[in-house]
């Protein structure tokens, strides 16, 4: 076979892939749910881990409090009592005395995961069965615990939202948007409509019996990140992991260039650690590679241009449909972004090959596997 083959060939498959993706996010994503029976009004706990002030914690925290749900209670969980954060939802709980709140300072120590050690004093002391394990940037609309358990079957092990990015404040907020939105909430879909469905820690809706009978919260510290031991935990147990109809809006604000890459990097050497099989191809989910193999494939010259121009067209006007389609932040520089995604997903995706460790709002983390780290940290054996 010639290069130009193999280029037109690498081009045409990847593209198809691409597309072939989007038409099944496109079908999926918005399908309603049918309500579960019998669980509609059971009460519900929702825990939401807190560490610092953004841009738009105010709104989303207080979000919880207008919930249109007859049964459910709020708690806070905050490492430690200085921070900046507490005297926010101690003022957003004094505002809403109708709604069963309280915060807890003070975290426990089970794994190398900040986010994890938060949560697990407010799961212990939830008192209800069903629990939503909430991010404190999620913005929930009134009926998000009805959603989440519309989602819940038969076969469920747990119930997940991926985030979706809104209120880009900068053109590196967009690109954040579209890394969020129509490349990784897309292939999350995907994904369970194959009937591959991976956790997203954003959004969890657990029921605690569940859970309790593998071990309980503690058993997410097998893995450096909650959400993929609870994705092995749930395969495990001969389960699935679902999606809401709808994602859930995660507003951005501003963003720079390196929060991006900070963020991106660090997501990536987690899905890399956890599911190296799956991390491997990520490569190819974005345009760079089919529009450079369009290129040759054409002949090279104007005609290769005018072919590369075409692979980016199909990439980038699919996945601005699906945003549209599914009222997710596109604008003019909606192509842009996108391309300055793929851009810069290629030395994220080598970075992610070689680093260890990362940095999650000033804690560092080791994201070796677990046997890896308890190696490293064994004592030398004797002469």
């Amino acid at each position: 076979m010639t290069g130009t083959g193999l280029a037109a060939i690498i081009c045409l498959a990847l593209t198809v892939i691409n597309l072939a993706s989007l038409a099944i996010a496109l079908r999926r994503l918005g399908r309603p749910d049918p309500a579960s029976a019998g669980l509609q009004d059971a009460p519900v706990t929702v825990v939401r881990p807190v560490c610092g002030l953004e841009t738009y914690s105010e709104e989303t925290l207080g979000s919880g409090f207008r919930l249109a749900y007859p049964h459910y209670e709020l708690i806070f969980c905050v490492a430690r009592a200085t921070d900046p954060i507490v005297p926010l939802v101690e003022r957003l709980i004094a505002m809403h005395p109708g709604v069963p709140a309280r915060l807890i300072v003070g975290d426990e120590r089970v794994s190398d995961n900040p986010k994890l050690n938060n949560c697990i004093r407010g799961w212990d002391e939830a008192r209800h069965d069903w629990i939503v394990l909430a991010d404190s940037n999620v913005l929930m609309p009134e009926d998000y615990i009805q959603r989440l358990r519309a989602a819940w079957r038969s076969d469920t092990g747990l119930v997940c939202s991926t985030p979706v990015g809104t209120r880009p404040g900068s053109f590196w907020a967009e690109v954040e948007c579209s890394f969020l939105n129509t490349l990784q909430a897309r292939w999350q879909y995907v994904g369970e409509a194959l009937g591959l469905g991976f956790a997203q820690g954003k959004s969890m809706l657990w029921y605690r019996p569940l859970l309790d009978s593998r071990g309980g919260i503690r058993a997410l510290a097998a893995e450096i990140a909650e959400d993929a031991a609870a994705t092995k935990l749930v395969r495990a147990m001969g389960r699935k992991v679902h999606l809401v109809a709808s994602p859930f809006a995660q507003p951005l604000g501003p963003r720079r260039a390196a929060e991006v890459w900070s963020r991106q990097l660090r997501w990536a050497r987690l899905r890399r650690v956890t599911f190296p099989l799956f991390f491997a191809p990520e490569i190819g989910t974005g345009a760079v590679i089919p529009m450079l193999a369009a290129y040759p494939a054409a002949g090279g010259g104007l005609a290769g241009v005018a072919a590369m121009l075409g692979t980016a067209a199909a990439w980038y006007g699919a996945e601005w449909r699906l945003a549209a389609r599914n009222g997710w932040p596109w604008s003019w520089r909606f192509p842009l972004a996108c391309l300055a995604r793929d851009l810069l997903f290629v030395p994220i995706w080598l970075a992610a090959w070689v680093a260890r460790d990362i940095v999650w709002r000033g804690n560092a983390m080791d994201i070796r596997t677990k046997p890896a780290r308890l190696a490293a940290d064994a004592p030398a054996a004797l002469p």
